[in-house]
């Protein structure tokens, strides 16, 4: 019951998935840029130099958070994302420890992973790329878990 249930929504469930991590992302990329959201650092204001690893990160976090909302180019761009999460666990949170519990790289591990899923389901339903490619959505689809093997008629 919750398989037919849960199989029903998953087509909304990418594209929601998709567009809150886009935003919380946008969110870190205009802290480091704009100096909103409590600016950089935690210093009301303050921001990034813009040439800087920090500034670099900013960057690819508006850019790449906007494209990831509207679901353009999503494959690369998660995949560019994923990559740049990885190394921003590895650089600023594994030297403080093993797990990310204790050197405060939840966030990062979460980031990475879920844009890693991202540039392998692409944008999904409510996105840029689908409308691109109109077309190819149909055909690419799986079938889902519930529905009957397809039938042959006889000639």
């Amino acid at each position: 019951m919750f398989r037919r249930f849960s199989s029903r929504y998953q087509d909304f469930a990418l594209p929601l998935l998709r567009i809150v991590t886009g935003v919380l992302f946008l969110q870190h990329g205009m802290q480091k840029l704009f100096g909103w959201f409590g600016g950089f650092g935690s210093t009301p204001g303050a921001t990034a130099p813009l040439f800087s690893l920090m500034g670099v990160a900013g960057l690819l976090e508006v850019v790449g958070g906007l494209a990831i909302v509207v679901g353009a180019f999503t494959h690369v761009v998660a995949f560019v994302l994923s990559g740049m999460m990885a190394v921003a666990y590895f650089m600023a949170h594994a030297p403080r420890g093993f797990w990310p519990i204790q050197n405060e790289g939840e966030l990062a591990v979460l980031y990475a992973f879920i844009f890693l899923y991202l540039a392998t389901a692409g944008g999904g339903r409510w996105s840029l790329d689908r409308l691109q490619h109109q077309d190819d959505w149909e055909e690419e689809r799986p079938p889902k878990s519930y529905d009957a093997p397809p039938t042959r008629r006889a000639a």
